[in-house]
């Protein structure tokens, strides 16, 4: 069982995200250093080196992180240099991620970079078709 139950809810769930107020910002004069963990909403407009355990997230264009990201959603209007592992990444038209990208539900917009190794698939073995895919090593640079 997903995170988000049968995958029709993937919209519902991203309204019901959105709507939701932030709970917490993290000014771009800011810089942090350190591990951080939070719950509700949180944005980023700053630099943090460090890794990010929380709900949503999202990452302006001003924010950027050094670091891993365990989230269950992440919406990246900003740079990342690590991995993400969420149930839902939305990387939006000028955000550039670089490193390894788990998701249950991925939404990349175009003009976002992505740099790394992706895996989007949802927890529950019926909605992913094993056969649909082939064991090959991506040889693309």
């Amino acid at each position: 069982m997903g995170m988000f139950g049968k995958s029709g809810n993937v919209e519902q769930e991203m309204k019901k995200v959105e709507s939701e107020a932030i709970s917490s910002i993290i000014d771009k004069s800011m810089t942090i250093t350190g591990e951080i963990a939070f719950k509700g909403k949180a944005r980023i407009d700053g630099t943090i080196n460090g890794n990010i355990d929380g709900e949503h997230l999202i990452l302006s264009e001003t924010g950027k992180v050094v670091g891993d990201i365990t989230v269950s959603s992440f919406n990246c209007y900003g740079a990342l240099e690590g991995n993400v592992k969420a149930g839902m990444v939305t990387a939006r038209k000028d955000c550039s991620i670089k490193g390894k990208l788990e998701a249950e539900s991925l939404t990349v917009e175009p003009g976002a970079s992505i740099q790394g190794e992706i895996r989007a698939a949802a927890k529950d073995s019926t909605s992913v078709n094993k056969q649909q895919l082939p064991k090959v090593k991506n040889e693309a640079k």
